[in-house]
């Protein structure tokens, strides 16, 4: 008897431990940012509007919390508390099935821990099927008992407590229509100091026979464009030229130390080459107050912008990580780098791009 409850408290406490820590990790590295990208990975993807979304993640999370504490109290543990933990467990397999015969499970995060442990599809299903396991054989082992006098009060106060204080936390920010702006002015000047290059260009004198096939082709066929023909990027609204000649467009976050590298290598090579496209940054409003040891970091100071967490996440596009970075010629999109892994920002095919005339980036 002895052995089955120390079992008993056993297997409560794992499933206490992994109920909080996946509502702390949710929160990190700070709760806005961190609910805020997890409504738009994981919960828009899945059809919730910007509207519901935030109040659903905000409830999700404090459910979590109090489920974790109230594992490890008695109050109608047999009948409520364990029930609607394999529950919501059960959800979240169900959920990760599909998305795993949809997308398949072997890469990507699931957000089970938010980014603090990234876990897998897969991974998290064997967690979560482990855990209903557990909970099952806890239900088998826990002698029955009379919860005719146990306080239903402990449970929804716990219950409401975790999730106000979600909402105290990370207070909910109006839905906005558009990416809307936040500080400072546009632009911060370009401070890169650029090593004189010369272009190779030696052009061979012509002669006269030469000039008139030239001429007779020139008549003949219509000249090939040397840029391709303006488009509208949809960031003119950030930077008003970013759709006049060739751009790097970069998507960074203040804190991010991947971000900072690849600021570091844009920088090195803009000092290497002359004629590099101009550099410009969307920062997402997340610890915006390590803009100025960011750009000591990458070694120049570039035209940036700020904007808010989730308009942040739209604009760098639907599945896409930091560091983000596009390569632009008339607002035309040729090349973008995102994340860390496969799509990484490469600065040495990077380097190459910006040398390839239009012909050769239309082949």
């Amino acid at each position: 008897m002895n052995s089955k409850n120390n079992i008993a408290w056993g297997i409560r406490w794992i499933i206490a431990i992994l109920f909080l820590l996946s509502a702390v990790a949710k929160l990190y590295p700070s709760p806005y940012f961190a609910i805020s990208t997890f409504e738009v990975k994981q919960l828009y993807p899945m059809g919730f509007s910007e509207g519901f979304a935030p109040f659903f993640s905000r409830i999700l999370i404090g459910i979590e919390f109090a489920l974790g504490i109230l594992i490890l109290q008695k109050n109608f543990l047999r009948s409520i508390v364990i029930p609607a933990t394999i529950l919501l467990l059960a959800v979240f397999t169900t959920h990760l099935m599909i998305e795993t015969i949809q997308n398949g499970g072997n890469s990507g995060n699931c957000g089970c821990f938010g980014s603090l442990l990234p876990m897998t599809p897969i991974e998290a299903i064997v967690k979560n099927v482990v855990a209903i396991i557990l909970l099952i054989w806890l239900v088998i082992i826990m002698p029955k008992s009379n919860e005719r006098h146990d306080n239903f009060w402990v449970l929804t106060t716990t219950t409401f407590a975790a999730i106000l204080m979600l909402f105290m936390l990370a207070p909910i920010q109006p839905v906005e229509s558009d990416f809307s702006v936040s500080t400072p002015e546009e632009t911060v000047a370009d401070t890169t100091e650029t090593a004189p290059v010369t272009l190779p260009q030696e052009v061979e004198k012509p002669t006269i026979d030469t000039v008139k096939k030239e001429i007779e082709k020139a008549v003949e066929v219509k000249a090939e464009p040397t840029e391709p023909a303006p488009k509208k990027s949809g960031y003119a609204s950030y930077f008003s030229h970013i759709d006049k000649g060739r751009k790097t467009l970069c998507f960074f976050v203040p804190g991010c130390d991947h971000c900072r590298v690849a600021a570091k290598e844009l920088t090195e090579l803009k000092k290497k080459n002359k004629n590099f496209p101009e550099i410009s940054i969307i920062f997402m409003n997340e610890e915006a107050d390590l803009i100025p040891a960011f750009f000591k970091e990458a070694g120049a100071e570039y035209p940036y912008k700020i904007i808010e967490v989730i308009p942040f996440w739209k604009v760098l596009g639907s599945g896409k990580d930091t560091p983000g970075v596009k390569y632009l010629w008339n607002g035309n999109e040729y090349k973008y780098y995102w994340g860390i892994n496969d799509n990484k920002f490469d600065p040495v095919d990077y380097e190459k791009l910006i040398h390839k005339t239009y012909s050769e980036l239309k082949k």
